[in-house]
């Protein structure tokens, strides 16, 4: 009961990303379930979480719902045809590019005003060349992506 108290009085987190989104499907496995939700027009997020999360925050299609993703479980890729086991791939174009001593956060325009932010090496962001334009995938582990509803 203090949870639904908590979301009614709005949602804080420290995930850098939270992209609001609607429940597209839902494939129940023996422990896990991967639950997919449309973020964006073509751009879609899948998350693997327990079946007790599906039922506990009613997932099913068509819900809201939300995709937290802390910057930092966002790597980054250039070049086409990628071969990965990160189940989303999502192609987005560099907005800005924030560097610090240690780190540089780079936002993505993902479709539709929406963005997705990475926070990788300063070296990794020079050794890439990222620069505002430029296109790159972000890959995203399923399992660390975080649903939530309100």
């Amino acid at each position: 009961q203090v949870g639904r108290i908590f979301w009614s009085l709005g949602m804080q987190t420290s995930a850098r990303n939270a992209l609001r989104g609607t429940v597209t499907h839902v494939t129940d496995g023996a422990v896990n379930a991967e639950v997919t939700l449309a973020v964006a027009g073509g751009v879609e997020i899948v998350a693997v979480v327990t079946r007790e999360s599906v039922a506990a925050l009613r997932l099913e299609v068509g819900r809201p719902a939300i995709a937290l993703i802390k910057s930092s479980f966002v790597v980054l890729a250039k070049g086409e045809g990628l071969v990965t086991s990160a189940r989303n791939q999502i192609r987005g174009v560099v907005a800005a590019r924030l560097d610090g001593p240690v780190s540089s956060e780079i936002t993505l325009d993902i479709a539709e005003g929406k963005t997705l932010t990475a926070t990788i090496t300063r070296e990794s962001a020079e050794a890439m060349d990222l620069a505002q334009g430029e296109t790159v995938t972000a890959l995203i582990k399923a399992p660390h992506v975080i649903l939530a509803v309100e």
